[in-house]
């Protein structure tokens, strides 16, 4: 699988998931141009942030130099914590016919910005 940091425009709509029934998540997007129809959801979760590694998380360990961050441990911790991004690995085709060129893709939603991007590509 190769990696990738792309910002991707996905249109969401319902989809077949992998049980059968149909789900609500990415039906379309295009990437460098081409556009790409999900024929399948494969797998679908949610990723948090390293928070452990957050300014507000080594306050609160006593790791963080004094002075250096005015800002509650706690809330630091909080707002890291909510730091997640929606992952969607789908099976899609180029073009109208989800027949053509298939590959797997995971498709990111960051929660931060309101952004897509296409993270790994299985082709």
């Amino acid at each position: 699988m190769r990696r990738y940091d792309d910002p991707v425009d996905v249109r969401r709509g319902r989809v077949a998931g992998t049980g059968g029934g149909p789900v609500e998540g990415p039906e379309q997007f295009v990437w460098h141009g081409r556009l790409w129809k999900v024929h399948t959801v494969l797998a679908q979760w949610v990723e948090t942030g390293a928070w452990w590694h957050s300014g507000g998380v080594q306050a609160a360990l006593g790791a963080d130099p004094a002075g250096s961050d005015d800002e509650s441990p706690v809330i630091g911790a909080a707002t890291d914590l909510a730091a997640e991004r929606e992952v969607w690995r789908v099976e899609a085709g180029r073009g109208r016919s989800v027949e053509s060129g298939r590959g797997v893709f995971d498709l990111v939603f960051d929660w931060a910005d309101g952004g897509w991007r296409l993270t790994r590509c299985l082709d």
